[in-house]
């Protein structure tokens, strides 16, 4: 387990601890329980732009799905 020293604003850090205290409880460790679960989701929302960033870029560069192997619709098909 890592340890991070981290300095943030006091209202912030009361009124986290004050919804930890009501979702996670009291006990021992509830705090490092939810700011694991915070980085968590912040690394996967991170992630998911990255991703649609990707995405975007692809889309505005074009894809090529290739060349048609056939002429016509009826062609796929065996009748």
């Amino acid at each position: 387990m890592g340890t991070i020293t981290v300095n943030v604003k006091n209202d912030i850090e009361k009124e986290f601890r004050k919804v930890v205290s009501v979702i996670h409880g009291t006990k021992k460790g509830s705090l490092g329980e939810a700011i694991t679960e915070a980085m968590q989701k912040w690394i996967y929302e991170k992630k998911q732009e990255k991703i649609a960033e990707e995405a975007l870029k692809m889309l505005e560069h074009g894809f090529k799905f290739g060349k048609r192997l056939y002429k016509d619709r009826s062609e796929l098909y065996e009748r």
